[in-house]
């Protein structure tokens, strides 16, 4: 393994304990991710979103079923897996379990810590879990 393919799996331990903190970690200081919103978004910027999905869900997990790396970047297929405990996108707490795909590409510095991100989280299959829209 990778000191980046290290750096991702020690991070996605941290998620999977609850940490955000310590998942976090994972991060440059200068990191831009993109496809959360409509402009890149900022270290603190992904500390907010990531703390309010953690204020609508419990249980948060992330199950990794591929990992591929091309020289300083990383992609990763997942699935997030939660219990929608709090308001989601102005839907009350339903108590649904709900599961996300997710897949990343992550570009790393020579330090391990991820300098640019790019996603695409599905929301449509949470959208449907919660009842905001008919499946």
């Amino acid at each position: 393994m990778t000191a980046n393919r290290d750096a991702l799996l020690h991070a996605i331990h941290n998620w999977n304990a609850g940490d955000l903190d310590a998942y976090l970690d994972l991060y440059d200081d200068s990191i831009q991710l993109h496809g959360y919103s409509e402009k890149p978004m900022s270290k603190d910027e992904v500390r907010v979103f990531y703390r309010g999905l953690w204020d609508a869900l419990s249980n948060v997990k992330l199950e990794v079923h591929q990992v591929l790396e091309d020289g300083d970047r990383v992609a990763v297929q997942a699935t997030m897996t939660a219990t929608h405990t709090g308001e989601l996108n102005g839907v009350a707490a339903t108590g649904n379990a709900v599961a996300q795909p997710v897949m990343t590409i992550l570009r790393f510095n020579d330090n391990a810590k991820v300098v640019e991100r790019w996603s695409v989280a599905d929301m449509m299959p949470v959208l449907i879990q919660i009842g905001a829209i008919p499946g």
